[in-house]
């Protein structure tokens, strides 16, 4: 769907009422939105760290960023309080900041490319829906084309094999152009789920990736997991980025998580089971990565699945 962009000012306006504008709109070709939010569904970090990673090589701009007072509680995400090289203190408050860059991305047959709009933050705990409208209203100002949202689970996976990426979209086209399906799951949601379906609601082409991360390990930040879902959005946007730091990352995160596997027998059974089951799976049956997608929003369930192994054997 094409749209055109309105003109974007200093001031919010209409649904942009929390809003606060940085800079003047850019003159941007076909954006594509890049959404990522740490907390429910950033496990192992790596759709934040993803996002991040992509918003640095693409050399993005702060554009905007929405005024955190309505949509967080407080004393349950606190403000944090730092010294500046000065001395003075600040305080820092949980935000949503949207990026933006122009890209020598590859141009389709119309001579044009995609530009690329970041929205990176925190997960809010408040009015999800004014919440959204905000996101989308910038959407429709700055003329996004497609949508992308990224979000990471945890799962009954091997940390040693390649990442499991799940994308889902209710898009029939690309559908069919990126291999995709709908997605299946129902049952609560995150911030992530509630934004892809406002966008899509609102008309925009919206899909959304998910990397699978070890369940066993499940506060390990996991740069190969976020490599996974760069690799997957660099691929859409046809726009790579350098990643060589990332990969070393993602060999040393590697290293150290067999390492630990390997200090306890009960994990070690477990992992190599997991493996197993990998290597023998079924390289045309996408149910796996689709059922694990579909608990994306339960990952607690997985854990207990962990733990009962871990503690009886079974």
């Amino acid at each position: 769907m094409t749209r055109v962009a309105k003109e974007a000012t200093q001031e919010p306006t209409g649904e942009q009422t929390h809003v606060e504008w940085l800079s003047r709109k850019p003159r941007l070709s076909r954006p594509t939105l890049i959404a990522a939010f740490e907390g429910w569904n950033d496990a192992g970090d790596a759709a934040s760290t993803a996002a991040a990673h992509l918003a640095d090589s693409w050399k993005c701009q702060p554009l905007a960023m929405i005024d955190p007072e309505p949509f967080f509680d407080f004393t349950a995400v606190r403000p944090t309080v730092r010294l500046d090289e000065s001395r003075v203190r600040n305080i820092d408050w949980p935000v949503n900041k949207l990026l933006a860059a122009r890209l020598d991305s590859k141009q389709d047959s119309n001579g044009s490319g995609n530009d690329a709009l970041v929205l990176i933050g925190t997960e809010p705990q408040l009015r999800w829906r004014t919440f959204t409208r905000q996101v989308v209203s910038m959407a429709e100002l700055l003329g996004v084309e497609q949508v992308i949202t990224l979000g990471a689970l945890l799962a009954e996976v091997p940390h040693s094999r390649d990442v499991e990426v799940y994308g889902s979209t209710e898009d029939q086209e690309l559908q069919q152009t990126l291999g995709l399906t709908p997605s299946r799951y129902e049952g609560p949601t995150g911030i992530v789920g509630v934004l892809s379906a406002a966008c899509s609601d609102a008309g925009f082409s919206t899909t959304s990736f998910w990397s699978a991360v070890p369940s066993y390990m499940p506060a390990a930040p996991s740069p190969k997991a976020a490599l996974a879902l760069i690799n997957r959005v660099c691929a859409v946007m046809r726009a790579p980025v350098p990643t060589s730091e990332l990969e070393q990352r993602a060999k040393l995160y590697e290293q150290e998580i067999t390492r630990i596997v390997a200090e306890d027998d009960d994990t070690a059974e477990y992992v190599a089971r997991l493996e197993n089951a990998w290597d023998n799976r079924d390289p045309h049956n996408n149910d796996a990565s689709a059922d694990a997608a579909e608990l994306s929003d339960n990952p607690e369930l997985l854990v207990a699945e962990v733990e009962k192994f871990l503690r009886d054997g079974s």
